[in-house]
């Protein structure tokens, strides 16, 4: 209900009311043409607003009732609840992220990854593991080592892969001579698609470090881009404890599946009677869409060279078992412009992103005076490795200790952070303990200031200079009170007003009637099986426990071969049997149903008549009702508190018919 309330407000955006003529008030607020129009507008998904009368005039309605009620949530305050508050800024820092960055190289790098994405590469590699906590002499170490291999493989690539073998720590690809098949654009961190893309087919690029650790990238061959391809499946799986004998097995079925489906045996029946993906078989064995680098070579390979829609492939081994493909669809590679979106999205979740945002952190600073005093940051740090890290005091943070620090770290904007400043966000973050081993501590923890002070600093200059961030951050304010405003009023109102749900249970309850029906229950049994063995139990003692039944049919493996619903049913309602099956004190006979189920329906007893139903059976359309209620109330209140005006003259001009 929560996003139902904001996506609403999102309609209502405010606007610039300057120099604008004023359509209608609300009490003593107004509302101008100008603001109305571009909301009524936004709301339109057509093309062309219905700009008739009736349209415009239920509109207003809406829109004044709207504004009535964030008046109303204005003056009560609501945005000031602690909880608003930590949503609302929660909010804040999420959408800030969209907008602190540097939008021309954000564009560069989208542009650069699709250019990418025009050709595929077949890439094998080698890898050492190096961590980013790894000691400077160790790092050296290693580099030194895969430079010794860069020599040999150089001036052999044959021996590329014998050394990957021997050398290499990726322990997925080491058995295959390193090789990680053909790769696009954002498919690995930004650092190795770089060389990738940067190493000439046929050639081997000098170590370098990724996230994992040093790399070489024997980069083999490249092509055109291939798209993407959407194929279905039978999949014949070839589980490892049944070793060899069961692998000639299933190459054995495929190939009888096969046969079948040559014979005119439709594919979709295939799948179903012998597929072993339990992903794919309710889809009729079809996949979604993929391109390179997604599945395992071998099976892409086969997908990508099926030429029309329809082929069949002959069984492929994969390491899962034996496929047969049928072709779906391929499709090409997508113009820039109708990807650009989507590219956008995935950069912002990538490595290289943060090129991005490092350059407007950089203009920010640049256009906001910033200037850093790194000899006042040493004080600080000569005052932490001071700390004992043994004895009662080992590693304890005492911020007294730090008194009287108070020169400038560093100024932004017109504000000016000091090292009380730093110390105290060390206080905060630390809770008074740091950690034993602490060479680079004071840095790593400055940094992380710096960064919350320009972040906060970037979200608040977006608020000022940014109309469209405003825009979304007064919708979705506007929402937040909005929907906390009406849980207090409406919602939660309904369900905690106990004397008042009663009251007006009491005042309607003509309305709350049972028709004539049963009450009992209702078994649903999986199989015959099943059904067979609740039947006898329920024959010999038809008031038998249902926990006894339960647990007496179901078991881990089948956990449903018995489920069991009590209550009381309208006969109008309950169609699976006629009123004259249904006898009180009986148990009805079995009924088939579409899935291989079958239903059973123990009777207590038969109601023929209407009956009054309790707060507590009515209490969902009670609540529901009252609802409506309070909302009717609360929304008179509000129009007569903000009575509307509206200005017929400047409403008419709007009109078109």
């Amino acid at each position: 209900m929560r996003k139902l309330v904001i996506a609403c407000c999102s309609i209502f955006c405010m606007a610039n009311i300057s120099r604008a003529q004023v359509l209608f008030t609300y009490g003593d607020h107004t509302v101008t043409k100008q603001e109305f129009l571009k909301n009524y507008q936004k709301n339109d998904l057509g093309s062309k607003p219905d700009l008739s009368e009736k349209a415009l005039r239920n509109y207003l309605d809406l829109y004044a009732l709207f504004k009535m009620r964030v008046k109303e949530a204005e003056i009560l305050q609501i945005d000031t609840i602690p909880s608003v508050r930590y949503e609302l800024s929660n909010y804040k820092k999420q959408l800030a992220k969209n907008y602190l960055t540097d939008k021309q190289m954000a564009d560069k790098l989208s542009k650069e990854a699709y250019d990418r994405m025009k050709e595929e590469r077949r890439v094998a590699h080698i890898l050492f593991m190096a961590p980013a906590t790894m000691n400077p002499d160790d790092t050296l170490k290693l580099y030194k080592r895969m430079d010794s291999l860069y020599k040999v493989v150089s001036a052999d690539k044959n021996a590329f892969s014998k050394i990957a073998a021997a050398y290499s720590e990726d322990v997925g690809t080491k058995d295959n001579g390193g090789e990680l098949g053909y790769m696009t654009a954002l498919q690995t961190p930004y650092v190795f698609e770089n060389v990738v893309y940067s190493t000439q087919p046929g050639t081997i690029s000098r170590p370098f470090r990724s996230p994992l650790g040093f790399h070489l990238v024997y980069v083999k061959d490249k092509r055109p881009a291939r798209g993407e391809v959407e194929v279905a499946q039978i999949l014949i799986t070839t589980p490892p404890s049944k070793g060899k004998e069961g692998k000639e097995e299933a190459k054995k079925r495929a190939k009888e599946v096969l046969s079948a489906y040559k014979k005119g045996v439709p594919f979709d029946t295939l799948v179903h009677k012998y597929s072993e993906d339990k992903f794919t078989i309710s889809e009729n064995g079809k996949m979604k869409k993929f391109g390179v680098g997604t599945m395992t070579p071998t099976f892409e390979d086969a997908a990508f060279a099926l030429k029309n829609p329809g082929d069949v492939s002959e069984p492929i081994e994969t390491e899962y078992g034996y496929h047969i493909i049928r072709l779906i669809k391929k499709y090409p590679l997508k113009p820039y412009d109708s990807l650009k979106k989507e590219l956008d999205i995935k950069i912002a979740s990538d490595t290289r992103s943060k090129i991005a945002k490092d350059m407007y952190v950089e203009k920010i600073k640049q256009q906001n005076g910033f200037k850093e005093f790194p000899e006042n940051l040493k004080p600080i740090e000569n005052l932490i490795k001071a700390i004992p890290d043994t004895g009662e005091k080992a590693n304890v943070f005492d911020i007294s200790h730090f008194a009287g620090l108070n020169n400038p770290l560093f100024t932004l904007g017109n504000t000016t952070h000091t090292q009380q400043d730093f110390v105290n966000y060390i206080e905060l973050m630390s809770r008074g303990k740091i950690p034993a081993n602490r060479p680079n501590f004071t840095e790593e923890v400055y940094n992380l200031y710096l960064t919350r002070v320009i972040n906060e600093f970037q979200e608040d200059l977006l608020l000022k200079e940014n109309e469209e961030y405003r825009n979304l951050m007064s919708e979705y304010r506007d929402g937040i009170v909005l929907f906390e405003l009406m849980d207090q009023q409406i919602w939660g109102k309904a369900s905690k007003d106990s004397a008042g749900l009663q009251q007006f249970y009491e005042n309607n309850k003509s309305k709350y009637l049972w028709e004539p029906g049963f009450s009992g229950a209702i078994y649903r049994f999986k199989d015959k099986s099943s059904l067979e063995k609740g039947l006898s139990i329920l024959q010999k003692n038809i008031n038998a426990s249902h926990d006894d039944l339960v647990a007496e049919l179901n078991t881990q493996e089948r956990p449903d071969n018995v489920t069991i619903q009590t209550g009381r049913y309208e006969f109008s309602k309950f169609t699976e049997y006629g009123k004259d099956e249904l006898k009180e004190g009986a148990l009805t006979t079995a009924k088939p149903q579409k899935d291989g189920s079958y239903l059973v329906v123990r009777v207590e007893k038969v109601f023929n008549t209407t009956t009054q139903k309790s707060l507590e059976d009515a209490r969902g359309y009670v609540i529901a009702e009252y609802q409506d209620y309070l909302e009717k109330a609360w929304n008179q209140a509000l129009k007569d508190k903000y009575p509307v005006k509206v200005d017929e003259k400047v409403f008419n001009s709007m009109v078109k018919k």
